[in-house]
């Protein structure tokens, strides 16, 4: 009887074991913390070389140097770059880094991304409205167009994209944000359609509140956290390794039947209601401008 194998080596239903994706090479936008570090340094642990990228060099440095550190017979490696997604050329420059020393791309964790300020609509910038969609949405896009042709000349790759509990829940004076988020969902959905057949797979992931340096300015004794943690059945809040772990599986060869889908990491958060920011916005704008009954008193 023929076995079957998929992406990374690994017979079809053959437990996990370290190593499986030696040799492989996956980019991880956003890698320089939170959620995309705890991503590159979960697949470089099971032997992935991994580019991570993001616009801060510094941080992206010192997370290369904190993984690489760690560095063990069977385990990848991380090198850096430096640059914006929703700048095409970088994204061409990064794909072709990825794939020049190896000459493959196995996988891409399109991280990158983030919201705006917490506003109701009718008080936000439309330029920075527009900021939050490219962000999110363009610079997903652009990974795609650019990381498809050399996946597909690899024989098969994992395209995993970072959505949000606000991709599907409402999130009070989030902006683009969730918007962005449920674009991010449907780009992989259709891409998944598109490529399913020259065997590279698309899925997005959303996170619910994960201990990230972003999330320190949620203050612990808020009832904004508690909009959170109210709202869990888990109760507390997920760490960048929650989400790193399901991303590893995704990357992996244990995800070859996998396409198209969108996985919740959010402790059971999306069986309930999104987070309320009113607390944080009422205070500057007043109730009546809140609700577009008036002007603000304040210039926020």
């Amino acid at each position: 009887m023929s076995t079957a194998v998929g992406l990374g080596g690994c017979e079809v239903g053959e437990p996990w074991r370290e190593g499986t994706l030696a040799g492989r090479t996956v980019i991880v936008t956003g890698g320089g913390t939170g959620i995309g570090a705890g991503c590159a340094e979960r697949l470089v642990a099971d032997g992935a070389d991994v580019v991570i990228f993001g616009r801060t060099a510094s941080r992206l440095d010192e997370t290369a140097a904190r993984i690489n550190r760690g560095s063990t017979p069977g385990r990848g490696r991380v090198r850096t770059m430096v640059g914006d997604v929703t700048r095409e050329d970088d994204v061409v420059a990064l794909v072709e880094l990825a794939t020049g020393e190896l000459d493959r791309l196995d996988g891409v964790v399109a991280n990158a991304g983030g919201g705006g300020p917490a506003l109701p609509y009718h008080l936000y910038d439309l330029a920075e409205f527009t900021r939050v969609l490219h962000l999110n949405v363009l610079g997903t896009m652009l990974l795609v167009k650019h990381s498809v042709p050399p996946m597909v000349a690899t024989g098969a790759g994992s395209f995993v994209g970072m959505s949000s509990i606000s991709g599907a829940l409402t999130k009070r004076y989030g902006g683009a944000y969730g918007p962005a988020k449920a674009a991010v969902e449907q780009i992989c959905r259709n891409a998944a359609d598109e490529y399913g057949e020259v065997n590279v797979r698309f899925n997005a992931v959303r996170p619910g509140f994960i201990e990230t340096e972003i999330m320190e300015g949620i203050p612990r004794d808020s009832s904004v956290y508690d909009s959170y943690v109210d709202n869990t059945p888990m109760a507390g809040v997920g760490e960048p390794s929650d989400v790193a772990d399901l991303v590893r599986f995704l990357i992996g060869p244990e995800s070859r039947w996998i396409t198209g889908q969108v996985l919740n990491v959010d402790g059971g958060h999306s069986l309930r209601r999104g987070p309320d920011y009113t607390p944080f916005v009422e205070p500057a704008l007043g109730r009546d401008a809140l609700l577009a009954r008036r002007a603000p008193d304040t210039t926020v």
